[in-house]
C-alpha cells in the first residue's frame, strides 16, 4: 500500500471523488501543513493554523500507479489559483500534493510539469513533504455519503 494526501478545495469532494477511484482503498479528510496542533475544523477555517483541507488517500500500487493517480487529482483543480477552488476562499483551500515517500518526488514533479503545459499561467499547486496530518471531525468523514445533496465543487463524474 501507498499513501500520499491531497489538498483540493472543500475536502467533502476531493474525498468523495478519490473514494470512487478503483485501488483507492482508504480516504479520509483532514488537516495538514499547519503550524497549529490538533486543529478543528473552526481553527482551520480562520486561517490562522496554515493548515490546507485535504484527502488522505491509501491506495494499491499494483491496481493504480501514483502517476494515474495525480492524472485523476489534476483533473479535479484549477492548480493555477491561489487559496481558491470554486467559490471556497482562504488559505485552506489552497491546492497541494503532500507525499509521505520521498520516492515519489520526482513523478509528482513530472506530472507538474506535464501539467503546466496545459497552462499559460503558473501552477501554484503546493508540492511538500507531509509535515502534519489531523483528521478531521467524523462528522466531515464521507460527508457526501452522508449527505448527498451536500455541497460539492467538484464533478464527481469525471
Amino acid at each position: 500500500m501507498k499513501e500520499i494526501v491531497f489538498a483540493g478545495g472543500c475536502f467533502w469532494g476531493v474525498e468523495a471523488y478519490m473514494s470512487r477511484i478503483n485501488g483507492v482503498v482508504e480516504t479520509k479528510v483532514g488537516y495538514a501543513n499547519g503550524h497549529a496542533e490538533n486543529p478543528t475544523y473552526e481553527e482551520v477555517c480562520t486561517g490562522k493554523t496554515g493548515h490546507a483541507e485535504v484527502c488522505y488517500v491509501k491506495y494499491e500500487e499494483d491496481k493504480i500507479s501514483l502517476k494515474e493517480l495525480l492524472d485523476k487529482f489534476w483533473k479535479i483543480i484549477d492548480p493555477t489559483i491561489l487559496n481558491r477552488q470554486g467559490p471556497d476562499r482562504g488559505t485552506q483551500y489552497r491546492t497541494g500534493i503532500y507525499y509521505i515517500h520521498d520516492e515519489d518526488l520526482d513523478i509528482i514533479t513530472k506530472s507538474k510539469e506535464e501539467q503546466q503545459k496545459k497552462y499559460t499561467s503558473q501552477i501554484v499547486t503546493e508540492i511538500e513533504p507531509l509535515n502534519s496530518f489531523y483528521e478531521g471531525e467524523e462528522y466531515h468523514q464521507k460527508y457526501l455519503e452522508k449527505n448527498p445533496n451536500g455541497y460539492c465543487h467538484i464533478d464527481l463524474n469525471i
